[in-house]
């Protein structure tokens, strides 16, 4: 390009004062009638033109080439019906119509189901944004995203234009894969807690959608748990409705709610949901009944009581019925033990009832520890931690509770100093296996130095599991499964010595609580217990046993797909496996026994729940953009492709317009003077004689 430009050699200003007064002199002269005033005025402008220094300049320029983006929607609601098939034709096709665009830098950006993610849908203008993060405005030829329209980053145009979102200063065209028509069911979560209370229901709320019926119409809905019972209910399409789920046990209460296949509906992978309620239990009820005073019958009582969600009810038994010293009872500061309340009325309330040192003296009568042995065998729980009372003739398995204890004592009391182990068993049981971890004074292989023990019961074991041994190897803790109950039976009042750290002390307080949870049904502290956690792709399976051999996990996909996985022998009851996972859904896995499940993914995943075509999403930055809408099911195959000017309409039925912004890069300037020094003289100097010669005629 060649323009005219002066470098003067003083003030603009100043010239054109010059310029001025040369006109006046001039038209001065002229309005005399003087003699060569017209021949004066050619040194006069030939002396401006020296002092303007007007110069010839030519540019030397390199064309830019302008850049144009193509976002390719890969995300999985692309791969229904025809989309793929429309996405490839029409990709083609603009590959075809833009390689010989020279002018033109076309970038091809896929938004792939890694980038996008199932949780936060489909983000095409953050690939759209990132793309032409490096391009200038004025470079921009426009946009084109081929996709089903369910976008879900994209903004309204004022937020995009607050943000000053790039691709809003070029023509932005959508060309949308489905069809005007489609058909699809879906359910969601509008609103379910994380937590309830066992044995109780948990409200949520639910809501089905048809984009066929009309609203409130019914539709069939199952809801399973954790991969097992299953309930039917309708629910009125389009309407959100709360409904009670039941919360059976603590941990993990995994829900898949289904609603009905509709005919010839788009998807089926959006017509279930899941729901992840943590089930955990309301403040647990304790009876605590102590019999002989003695220095660790606070070990149970401060356990208990410092956790904040037992509720413990403690009775120290004081005054036996066979101890009579005098005393009027008016004067004594003891309650009377609610017997029946306790033992008849209430006892079903208890999640636990613990025997610490109690003794059969009459207190409790026969029928109501009847009572007792049938609240085991019903799903009930009892602890009882012995001492020399449990040899003697008023011994509690003597009574009712014979027939639910796991062992007969002998008789004999050892009363030297042993230091308890872990049996064969115990060293593979949850509730001992991992005590060795807790204790300050570990020695080689798998039992630790614990403190000693005073004393021990010897007994006849005839059921159970001996977890820990004492003296000649002698059971010194018995867990034992009775009907739907459970009972424990701890050898020794000596435990409490851990606590007060002598000979090194012990785990006292974990291996208590451990027990009591185990009492209480902890599913983590089951024998035979198969669990899984799904985190970051990745489904970890934890399996226990008692047993040593490794036995294989059924996996089953939500697609129906089994595998079969042999977890490996981690040691301590523990086998561990993992295996990736994908697809968002409800994996269910068995043992052969055991049976869980697990919940993949967000409950309401963006990229699966809508999956119809829509260009609602998009159309208001479309049209901001000033660009067009595409439907490929109209018969437009492949839209044109043209080069428009910036002040131009950029999209037609059949045509979409790309920018032409004509931008360049100076790579040199070359400037030529238009009045070289030696025609300025010429000038003045004939314009001078030239004057003269007039005047002088």
């Amino acid at each position: 390009m060649t323009t005219i430009t002066f470098t003067p050699m003083m003030p603009t200003s100043l010239i054109f004062l010059m310029l001025t007064a040369a006109i006046g002199l001039i038209g001065y002269g002229l309005f005399r009638g003087a003699r060569g005033v017209l021949l004066r005025t050619l040194p006069i402008l030939a002396l401006l033109i020296a002092i303007s220094d007007p110069k010839l300049m030519r540019e030397n320029r390199t064309p830019l080439k302008d850049v144009a983006v193509v976002v390719v929607d890969e995300s999985a609601s692309q791969q229904l019906g025809k989309r793929q098939q429309r996405t490839d034709t029409v990709l083609d096709g603009l590959r075809k119509n833009l390689k010989d665009a020279k002018d033109l830098e076309v970038r091809f950006v896929r938004a792939s189901h890694n980038e996008t993610g199932a949780q936060y849908g489909t983000r095409l203008f953050s690939a759209l944004t990132a793309a032409i993060s490096d391009v200038p405005s004025q470079r921009l030829a426009g946009a084109v995203l081929i996709t089903d329209g369910q976008v879900h980053d994209a903004l309204t145009p004022e937020q995009a234009t607050q943000i000053q979102a790039p691709y809003l200063k070029a023509p932005l065209h959508v060309l949308l894969t489905g069809e005007k028509e489609e058909y699809d069911r879906r359910v969601r979560v509008d609103r379910a807690p994380d937590f309830g209370l066992v044995d109780k229901p948990a409200m949520v709320t639910l809501r089905v959608e048809d984009t066929a019926i009309a609203k409130g119409t019914p539709i069939s809905v199952s809801i399973g748990r954790n991969g097992g019972k299953v309930q039917s209910l309708t629910l009125p399409a389009g309407e959100p409705t709360e409904i009670p789920l039941p919360i059976e046990n603590a941990g993990a209460n995994v829900f898949e709610v289904k609603v009905a296949t509709g005919l010839n509906e788009l998807s089926e992978t959006n017509n279930r949901t899941l729901i992840n309620i943590n089930g955990v239990r309301d403040r647990l009820r304790v009876l605590l009944v102590s019999g002989q005073p003695y220095v660790g019958e606070r070990a149970w009582r401060n356990l208990l009581k410092s956790d904040p969600n037992v509720d413990l009810i403690h009775f120290t038994i004081l005054r036996p019925l066979n101890k009579d010293d005098g005393t009027p009872l008016n004067e004594l500061a003891l309650i009377t033990f609610p017997i029946r309340e306790l033992f008849e009325e209430k006892l079903n309330d208890f999640d636990l009832v613990i025997f610490d040192r109690y003794s059969q003296r009459g207190l409790v009568p026969l029928q109501f520890m009847a009572n007792v042995a049938d609240y085991v065998r019903t799903g009930g729980a009892i602890m009882l931690t012995v001492g020399t009372e449990y040899s003697d003739s008023f011994s509690l398995f003597g009574g009712p509770l014979q027939s639910i204890l796991p062992a007969e004592p002998t008789g004999r009391v050892f009363t030297g100093s042993f230091r308890p182990q872990l049996s064969t068993i115990g060293q593979r049981h949850p509730v001992t296996a991992e005590l060795a971890e807790t204790s300050a004074r570990n020695s080689e292989g798998n039992n630790p130095e614990w403190g000693r023990w005073l004393r021990q019961i010897q007994v006849q074991q005839s059921k159970g599991q001996p977890l820990m041994t004492g003296r000649e190897d002698e059971p010194l803790l018995i867990l034992d499964r009775v009907g739907e109950g459970r009972v424990a039976l701890l050898l020794s009042d000596t435990v409490w010595l851990w606590g007060k750290g002598f000979d090194g002390g012990g785990p006292q307080v974990e291996l208590l609580r451990r027990v009591a949870h185990w009492l209480m049904k902890e599913p983590e502290l089951e024998e035979e217990y198969l669990s899984t956690e799904a985190q970051g792709g990745i489904l970890s399976i934890t399996r226990r046993s008692l047993a040593e051999e490794a036995m294989p996990v059924t996996v089953t996909f939500p697609s129906g797909q089994e595998q079969m996985i042999v977890p490996e022998d981690s040691g301590k009851g523990k086998f561990t496996a993992q295996i990736p996972v994908e697809v968002p859904g409800l994996y269910r896995l068995t043992d052969g026994a055991n049976t869980t499940v697990a919940a993949v993914g967000s409950p309401n995943p963006l990229e699966t729940y809508d999956v119809v075509a829509t260009a609602e999403l998009v159309a208001p930055l479309v049209q901001a953009a000033k660009g067009g809408t595409y439907w490929l099911e109209d018969g437009i195959t492949v839209p044109a492709v043209r080069r428009v000017a910036p002040d131009r309409i950029a999209h037609g039925s059949s045509w979409l317009g790309l920018r032409d912004n004509k931008q360049f890069v100076v790579s040199g300037i070359t400037q030529t003077p238009i009045a070289p020094v030696a025609l300025i003289l010429l000038l003045v100097m004939a314009g001078a004689m030239l004057a003269w010669w007039q005047e002088g005629k």
